[in-house]
């Protein structure tokens, strides 16, 4: 049995995402358009000579301002990945692991998925549990919508909560930039608040993604892709977050193709033309005090070893 094995999953855009009302338990059915891109969680598992379970943050974390935002105790969601398939397989081993975060923390990019998603990948090896990809996928699921996504990765469409994947085979590369914000939102506050923004309102329960923009993304039509994409939680993102408007707004200015907010957000993706644009969206926007931008593109593959 390897001593140590180190697994690598990509963050997520939601080119297009559609919320239903609220569910009698309290979810809500969505419809979205998922891409993984080239910004990464790696998870570093060691063996333990006992069964306990140890996180720890990794040094070349760079979404990480406050350690306070990486708690490390048992709620912390590699802990509870690692402990799930222990329990799961009956596995009596201990492990250390060692996260080295660059996906923003409550960014609305599923950088907690991605913890999850690579800890079962990187302690499936280490355990030598045997678990396939589809195994993992149903275990992750237990964690959260987007974990299952995090393991395949890719492009997919989303339904139900998010974890009724159906996989595209998207043929040509996007490329964005993504903006985090030095704030996080909950997802959890961004959910409700939607809801009373739209409480007047009669919802919809999303069934499918609209076909052009999947049509779009697959085929790498990016000027058809900055006119479709969307994303339903933007207003209530934005009213809990003013100032995210402005950055969504000089992000156009800048030349952005489109400029969404993440998911839940606050982190902003911004569509580019071709990789060259995004390099020089990602320097101009950079020039501004305390902001970063990450080239990236996808789709990319989902969780595995590295």
């Amino acid at each position: 049995m390897r001593e140590t094995v180190t697994a690598r999953a990509p963050g997520k855009i939601n080119v297009h995402l559609r919320v239903g009302p609220p569910r009698p338990d309290g979810y809500h059915d969505v419809a979205s358009l998922y891409l993984a891109v080239s910004l990464y969680e790696d998870v570093e598992a060691t063996a333990r000579e006992d069964d306990g379970i140890t996180v720890r943050l990794g040094e070349e974390s760079t979404a990480v301002r406050d350690p306070e935002d990486f708690p490390l105790g048992p709620d912390n969601l590699v802990i509870r990945a690692a402990t799930l398939l222990a329990r799961h397989t009956g596995i009596e081993r201990g492990v250390d692991l060692t996260v080295t975060k660059r996906v923003p923390i409550a960014g609305g990019m599923g950088g907690g998925s991605a913890d999850a998603a690579a800890t079962l990948v990187a302690c499936n090896a280490l355990w030598e549990t045997g678990l396939n990809r589809e195994q993992l996928c149903e275990l992750g699921s237990r964690l959260g919508a987007d974990v299952p996504f995090a393991i395949t990765g890719g492009a997919a469409v989303g339904l139900g909560v998010g974890d009724r994947l159906s996989p595209l085979l998207a043929r040509e590369r996007t490329h964005w930039v993504v903006l985090p914000a030095s704030y996080g939102l909950s997802t959890p506050q961004v959910f409700a608040q939607l809801d009373a923004l739209r409480a007047d309102d009669d919802v919809a329960t999303p069934t499918e993604v609209d076909s052009a923009v999947v049509h779009a993304l697959v085929h790498g039509h990016t000027d058809e892709l900055a006119r479709l994409a969307a994303n339903d939680l933007a207003p209530a993102a934005l009213s809990l977050a003013p100032e995210l408007g402005d950055v969504l707004a000089e992000a156009l200015t800048a030349g952005a193709l489109a400029a969404l907010v993440s998911g839940s957000g606050p982190t902003a993706a911004l569509l580019a033309a071709d990789p060259v644009h995004a390099d020089e969206l990602a320097l101009q926007l950079a020039d501004a005090p305390g902001v970063a931008a990450y080239p990236v593109h996808g789709p990319v593959r989902g969780a595995a070893l590295i």
